[in-house]
């Protein structure tokens, strides 16, 4: 059981305020010595003033979490988690929504605001995650609160890598462990996790080369001092990286590794996405291995119906119609393709191109060439809206062998030299002189 001294110190000390700072010209910094002590019982008046400069309430630093609002405001979101887990992110967001969240402390504001940003995520409204987040961080920092900066900046990283704003989440994620290492926390989970999801930023925006470097440094921190949660974070994403390097026999190694350390902890929605891009894997690996990759996905899913996001579930369905297109099953293939269409919606997304993908490869297998067709010329059309990006590369490489195998050379031929523009690859003629030297 904490005491008025305990939370008054311990507020201050996160606040990074000296006893000096916060007497300011109201109290003496012996009276604050004297609280802190256990030896004077501060009146509720100077508990208001001491409140409002450590940005607390003055029920938290009377009552602690006894406090009717502090106990009230988090049963909300203990309720708002179970709404969560039960797939009510809806019904989440409303419940946290309706919380006065100025008359908590700050540890119950982040806590509600955090599992808010979740659930908008969870329903696909990145930009409102985002909304959330930002101040969330700027403020944690501006309180020096390091610990949780990193796990504000780790979901605000992920969210911007969602939205596919590369920049801005190495930015964020590069600031925030330049702090974290300052404060002499590196290896710890939070500064690992961080560290891990930057990492795939850095693949993502096509910085390779210093990914792999990474990754190795990472692997070898992590060995030495991290956690299994934090070195299975640095595994899996170590084992992206390989991925990206085409070498998929290590990216399986690492990826078994970080499956048998995040299994020993409590369960969240890491080891199901662990899990799913495990499936990825066995589906591109030499030999493939269908029936491998849909046993993960099968363990994967329950996870991912309660704690993922749409995209997630999207991914579970592209990924189950080719491990069924595979197996030879093209009905199951197809219908996997309309399912992840249906759940995309109409929003452009890179999902939906890879989708399109699945259904096109479906259709052609069952014969219908002008379905197929169709298909992949609406994923020409989404890829041709999104920014650059090695995932866009990577699709619009994949639309280029389709339309190879297809007999369409002027098709493949224009989807393979956008593949090469989105990974970094720009032409050393210009066109016009290419249009020319076509004519002679």
């Amino acid at each position: 059981m904490t005491t008025i001294a305990d939370r008054v110190r311990d507020a201050r000390l996160a606040a990074g305020l000296s006893q000096t700072s916060l007497a300011g010209s109201a109290f003496s910094p012996s009276y604050i010595s004297l609280i802190e002590a256990g030896h004077r019982e501060p009146t509720d008046s100077a508990l208001a003033v001491l409140a409002t400069r450590l940005g607390t309430t003055l029920e938290y630093l009377k009552h602690g979490e006894d406090g009717p609002n502090e106990a009230r405001t988090r049963l909300e979101i203990d309720y708002a988690k179970l709404d969560m887990t039960q797939g009510d992110a809806v019904g989440a967001r409303r419940r946290l929504e309706a919380l006065d969240l100025e008359i908590v402390s700050p540890a119950v504001r982040v806590d509600a605001l955090t599992t808010l940003a979740h659930s908008f995520e969870v329903l696909g409204d990145l930009e409102g995650a985002v909304a959330i987040l930002e101040p969330l961080l700027a403020d944690s920092r501006g309180r020096a609160h390091h610990v949780e900066s990193a796990k504000l900046a780790n979901a605000l990283v992920a969210s911007y890598l969602e939205a596919g704003d590369l920049h801005r989440s190495v930015e964020v994620g590069e600031r925030t462990l330049d702090e974290l290492e300052a404060a002499d926390l590196a290896g710890t989970d939070e500064h690992l996790r961080l560290a891990s999801t930057v990492l795939w930023a850095y693949v993502e925006r096509g910085d390779l080369l210093y990914a792999t470097h990474r990754a190795a440094e990472l692997v070898r921190l992590a060995e030495s001092l991290g956690s299994p949660r934090g070195r299975g974070s640095v595994y899996w994403n170590a084992a992206l990286v390989a991925e990206q390097r085409r070498d998929y026999e290590l990216a399986q190694r690492y990826t078994e590794r970080a499956l048998g350390l995040l299994s020993e902890g409590e369960a969240d929605r890491d080891l199901p996405r662990l899990r799913l891009n495990y499936a990825w894997l066995l589906l591109r690996s030499d030999p493939v291995d269908p029936r491998g990759a849909l046993d993960q996905i099968e363990r994967a899913t329950p996870g991912l119906s309660v704690l993922g996001s749409e995209l997630d579930l999207s991914r579970v369905d592209v990924e189950s119609s080719r491990a069924y297109l595979l197996l030879g099953d093209v009905d199951a293939a197809e219908r996997f393709a309309n399912a992840a269409l249906e759940r995309l919606g109409d929003p452009p997304r890179l999902e939906t191109a890879f989708a399109q993908l699945s259904r096109g490869d479906a259709l052609h297998a069952r014969g219908d060439v002008v379905g197929a067709a169709r298909a992949y010329e609406s994923a020409a059309d989404l890829l041709g809206m999104m920014s650059a990006s090695r995932q866009s590369a990577s699709a619009w490489r994949d639309l280029g062998d389709r339309y190879a195998m297809h007999g369409d050379s002027a098709a493949a031929a224009q989807a393979y030299d956008r593949a090469l523009r989105e990974a970094g690859f720009r032409p050393t003629i210009p066109l016009s002189s290419w249009e020319t030297w076509s004519l002679i």
